[in-house]
C-alpha cells in the first residue's frame, strides 16, 4: 500500500511539473516551440494514464473532507491529525471532568441518604456487597 501511495505521489508530482512547464511554454509561445509543446502534451497524457492505472491500488484510502478544507485554506493537511488529536484530548478531559463530578455527586448523595435513611442505606450497602 505504501509503495502504491509513493508511486502515486511521484506520478502526481511529475504531472504537476509538466503542467507548470506547459504553462511557461504557452505564456510565451513561439511557433518553433510547437514540437516541444506537443511532446509536453504527450507526456501529460501519459502521466494521466499512469495516474489512472494507480487509482485501483489506492481505492481503499478514504480522506476526510476536512483535510481538503485544510488544503483549500492554505494549511498543512498534516495538521488535521494533530488537530483531531487535540480535539479528542479536550473532549476526553471534559468527559473525565463530568465523570469526576458524577462520582462526587454520588458520594455526597450517599452520605446525605445515610443521614436521612440510615436503615435503608445499610440494606443497600449489604445488597451491593453481595453483588460484588
Amino acid at each position: 500500500m505504501s509503495s502504491s501511495l509513493d508511486q502515486l505521489e511521484n506520478q502526481l508530482e511529475t504531472f504537476i511539473e509538466n503542467v507548470r512547464q506547459i504553462g511557461i511554454l504557452v505564456s510565451d509561445f513561439q511557433p518553433q516551440g510547437q514540437q516541444v509543446l506537443n511532446q509536453k502534451l504527450q507526456n501529460l497524457i501519459t502521466n494521466m494514464q499512469d495516474i489512472d492505472k494507480l487509482r485501483n491500488a489506492v481505492q481503499e484510502v478514504h480522506v476526510p473532507l476536512e483535510v481538503f478544507e485544510y488544503i483549500d485554506g492554505g494549511r498543512n493537511p498534516q495538521l488535521y491529525t494533530k488537530d483531531c488529536m487535540e480535539k479528542a484530548l479536550t473532549k476526553n478531559e471534559q468527559v473525565n471532568g463530568r465523570i469526576d463530578a458524577y462520582k462526587r455527586f454520588k458520594a455526597m448523595l450517599l452520605v446525605e441518604l445515610s443521614h436521612v435513611f440510615p436503615n435503608e442505606m445499610t440494606r443497600y450497602r449489604a445488597v451491593r456487597e453481595e453483588l460484588s
